[in-house]
């Protein structure tokens, strides 16, 4: 750092003050820190940081301590300084993407002060001149590429933080497969800083190059009829997914995502899950929402984790056959079994597990499967009913129309 205060400050000198300062900062280093901030540094016994954010703060009179590798062992060092005058350097605000979430769960708010800066989105914002409440915010540091396919709707307008130099030409070549090469991408490098640089194209021309590792993405989309635009309503056509014929339709995926009744942050398990069509929609109807897709099947494991990645990289995880892969696995909110009913021991385990109040919704097509569903339902209560849908269907070479197997679907939830 090049400056640094020395007097005392009256907050930070208080017996109550907390031991632990978080400081959000930016590109333009310690010239744009707050005197409050400045002051944190100036009296930190330690300062934990990234080499980017001690580079940028220059020289202090604590000990400067670069994180550890693997990061995951950072918040033992930091809580192992407790009672210490302890800085820790975050980029721009904490808590947006930032490891002030993680500080806030482990450090009580009574002994850690935020001095946060204007987050990357917040700058680009100004930059584009769009309303932040417009915008889709998303992070793609550390993270799947396909993060960003659901913000992929038409005239949208999002800010993605990238993961580094190759993200803009990777976002810019999956919009143009998609269709929407017309859609403006504006790349921000190093927002804030003396070496900002703000560069625009359209996605089937990029061409920018030397990119630096530190830049937002802004995507402006431009969709046609034709382009590849992921439906917000729930059963999505067959076409969407890796399948081998194992799929709930889509008409029936619907009607049972209606029954499963999903809520934010809710983890549900799909047993049976052949494509994991369920567990995808479930995932899709919001971003903290979770699956467990249990299938005994290898390849059929494979397509579960394709369709994951391809329909917005969802938190799905991918477990064996059931009802074994229950084990350890944490309780479900809701239960959907979509096959396997009637072995021996598989409902049992699943209702045992399911957390009271949670649902559970059961689809079969057998005549033994319907049997095994009249006598849950004597037992448990709950709610049947037949669902029957008729396609249209060549006959000769006139149409017709071609019934599918009915599906007998079980509701209950757990007392």
């Amino acid at each position: 750092m090049t400056t640094m205060l020395r007097e005392s400050d009256a907050l930070s000198s208080r017996q109550d003050a907390p031991w632990l300062t978080l400081v959000g900062l930016g590109e333009d280093g310690a010239t744009g820190l707050c005197r409050e901030a400045l002051v944190a540094l100036e009296q930190a016994e330690i300062v934990f940081g990234g080499e980017r954010h001690i580079a940028l703060v220059g020289s202090v009179p604590g000990e400067l301590r670069p994180w550890p590798q693997p990061f995951r062992n950072a918040l033992p060092q930091i809580l192992r300084e407790r009672g210490r005058k302890v800085c820790v350097l975050a980029t721009s605000d904490p808590f947006h993407y930032g490891i002030g979430n993680s500080l806030s769960r482990a450090i009580p708010s009574a002994e850690m002060r935020i001095i946060p800066q204007l987050s990357s989105f917040s700058m680009a914002c100004t930059r584009m001149r769009w309303p932040q409440e417009d915008c889709a915010l998303v992070s793609l540091h550390g993270r799947t590429l396909y993060r960003i396919v659901p913000h992929l709707q038409p005239e949208a307008r999002i800010l993605a933080l990238s993961w580094d130099e190759t993200t803009p030409r990777a976002v810019a070549e999956l919009m143009t497969a998609r269709g929407m090469g017309a859609s403006r991408i504006v790349v921000m490098e190093s927002l804030g800083g003396p070496q900002e640089r703000i560069r625009e194209t359209r996605a089937d021309a990029f061409a920018l190059d030397d990119i630096v590792p530190l830049n937002l993405i802004a995507v402006e989309v431009a969709a046609t009829h034709d382009s590849r635009v992921l439906p917000l309503a729930p059963g999505l056509d067959e076409e969407w997914f890796a399948h081998d014929g194992q799929i709930t339709k889509s008409e029936i995926r619907a009607i049972t995502l209606s029954a499963l009744a999903p809520r934010a942050g809710e983890l549900l398990w799909d047993v049976g899950a052949g494509s994991g069509s369920v567990a995808v929609e479930w995932c899709q109807r919001h971003l903290r929402n979770r699956a467990v897709a249990f299938e005994a099947r290898a390849d059929r494991a494979e397509r579960i984790a394709r369709n994951k990645l391809e329909l917005g990289g969802l938190a799905i995880e991918v477990q064996g056959a059931a009802p074994a892969g229950f084990a350890g696995c944490e309780a479900p909110d809701a239960v959907f079994i979509g096959g396997g009913l009637t072995e021996d021991g598989l409902f049992e385990a699943a209702w045992t597990a399911l957390k009271p109040g949670g649902r559970l919704v059961a689809n079969v097509v057998t005549i033994e499967g319907e049997a095994r569903l009249a006598a849950l339902h004597a037992a448990h209560g709950g709610s049947l009913r037949r669902i029957s849908i008729d396609r249209l269907a060549p006959v000769g070479g006139k149409h017709g129309w071609r019934p599918a197997m009915p599906v007998t679907q079980w509701r209950v939830e757990k007392p």
